[in-house]
């Protein structure tokens, strides 16, 4: 439950190139955590969190402007639908009805679009309760927005859990048969934004299989083992240490950037993965109810606007784990579904867990 004693403040964060205002919330809890969150794409745009000599950093990717935000290419910290990660040559048909959909990463849709959610203000409002305060942000996804059919109503909660947690609890409800699988593109850099690269965290997965996919990086429909395979986080493994790999997995994607098929029934709170920097002794562990987790360590950051920092975040600087269904999956029965219809509500819990090891 939410720790008491939460608390949020509110500042202005300026406005996009259309006018629209935008504002950036802080939370704040007994526990030590401090999180920021703009409605700009429903960002988290910073996480302070302390190593094991109680000396705090800000462990996320992100930008210090909204000009910024409006600018980057990568997706920081945002929010993603309306469908996270790639639906192969942007199509997929439901009903009897084929939809079409931008071609944003090459020939294949990416992250729900150009104008995707991530690229939208959120309506913010801040949720007084028992156990403190929480940022509800509301996006109405319209009938057609990026090709996709019906009026989406999505609402996502942020909260501080625990003495230094933060969970987002994922809602949506539609007007007519669509799809939906809604994640955020949160970077972590455990030893602290702007200070290198992560190839030396550990990585730990709850996972024995994953989605190989095929030249670009569309799921070829198979759950591979991990066994004997540098894509095995079954134990902790340094994010670096296989990444060159000649695999032909690790040569597609130049790095990680797959889905792994989670241990556990869908719709279970459960952890998913667990990542520590041994220098800070920072921990990281990430819990989820859904299916699958994409990890993916940064492999295409090319610089871009500077982080906080004051530095450009270059590739392998911060590394992603997106909890979310699987890849393409409106085009593959046999993986886990994505249909949302009329009536039903879509639900989705995920908790960033920060503690420190000896």
């Amino acid at each position: 439950m939410t720790l008491a004693g939460t608390h949020i403040e509110r500042q202005s964060f300026g406005a996009t190139p259309e006018g629209k205002p935008a504002e950036i919330f802080t939370l704040s809890g007994e526990g030590g955590l401090t999180v920021r969150i703009t409605n700009y794409a429903g960002a988290i745009v910073s996480i302070l969190a302390p190593d094991r000599a109680g000396r705090k950093a800000d462990v996320l990717l992100g930008f210090a402007s909204l000009p910024d935000y409006v600018a980057d290419d990568s997706y920081q910290g945002a929010l993603i639908g309306r469908y996270g990660n790639r639906i192969a040559k942007g199509q997929f048909t439901l009903e009897g009805r084929t939809y079409t959909l931008a071609r944003n990463n090459g020939e294949n849709h990416l992250h729900g679009g150009p104008r995707g959610f991530h690229r939208a203000i959120w309506e913010p409002r801040v949720k007084e309760g028992a156990g403190g305060a929480a940022l509800e942000l509301t996006y109405v996804s319209q009938d057609g927005e990026e090709g996709y059919p019906g009026t989406l109503t999505a609402r996502v909660v942020y909260s501080l859990e625990g003495a230094a947690g933060l969970r987002i609890d994922y809602t949506a409800t539609t007007d007519k048969t669509t799809v939906v699988n809604l994640t955020n593109h949160a970077y972590f850099n455990l030893a602290g934004e702007g200070s290198g690269d992560v190839l030396g965290h550990e990585m730990q997965i709850e996972a024995d299989q994953f989605t190989p996919v095929d030249k670009t990086l569309i799921p070829t429909g198979e759950l591979r083992s991990v066994r004997g395979t540098p894509l095995d986080f079954s134990k902790p493994m340094p994010i670096g240490a296989r990444i060159s790999d000649p695999d032909e997995q690790i040569a597609i994607g130049a790095g990680y950037d797959h889905n792994f098929v989670l241990r556990g029934p869908t719709g279970t709170l459960r952890l998913a993965a667990r990542v520590v920097e041994p220098k800070s002794g920072r921990v990281l562990e990430v819990l989820t109810t859904e299916p699958g987790i994409q990890f993916y360590s940064g492999n295409f950051l090319l610089g871009g606007p500077k982080g906080k920092a004051g530095k450009p975040y270059d590739r392998r600087t911060g590394f992603c784990l997106e909890a979310e269904h699987f890849p393409d999956s409106p085009n593959k029965t046999g993986f886990p579904p994505v249909v949302l219809k009329p009536g039903e509500t879509y639900r989705q819990t995920t908790v960033y867990r920060f503690t420190t090891a000896p």
